[in-house]
């Protein structure tokens, strides 16, 4: 594993710990001294079914990516975010299925944005929804502040 600080290739691991579906090391680098933390996940072969029919395989990085661009310039911290991935995953794991519909997954992070930051929903809704128009969106809106 290379040092995110200095790039040598070296590094010791220092603590080791089970986080549910991987596993989180703490590593110090035998060059600069300097820690860092990996992660180390399980890989899945789980395809996500497109609205058109096609199929890809589930990539956390292309969600992460979504979910991040739904709350740039919030207040909401990257472990925050980091967590709310890893449920969504949780949750795909536990259906226990090979295949999921793409809808279930933008459900899904829908869910967990309502939650983590209002604004946020709304700019993921925004596009995930496909609202067209700004009555469509009040509306959503307002059935949403009503549910609150």
């Amino acid at each position: 594993m290379k040092c995110p600080h200095c790039g040598e290739p070296d590094s010791r691991v220092i603590d080791t710990r089970s986080t549910g579906d991987g596993i989180r090391r703490r590593r110090e680098c035998t060059t600069c001294g300097r820690r860092f933390t990996t992660y180390e996940q399980v890989a899945a072969s789980l395809l996500i079914i497109k609205n058109n029919g096609r199929r890809e395989p589930y990539d956390r990085q292309k969600l992460m990516h979504g979910i991040l661009v739904a709350c740039a310039k919030r207040p909401i911290p990257q472990v925050a975010i980091e967590a709310m991935v890893d449920d969504i995953e949780e949750e795909l794991a536990r259906m226990g299925r090979s295949e999921i519909k793409s809808s279930v997954v933008g459900s899904l992070v829908l869910e967990h944005l309502r939650k983590l930051d209002p604004m946020a929903y709304i700019r993921f809704a925004m596009v995930y929804l496909d609202m067209k128009n700004l009555e469509v969106l009040q509306d959503h809106i307002s059935r949403m502040l009503a549910s609150s």
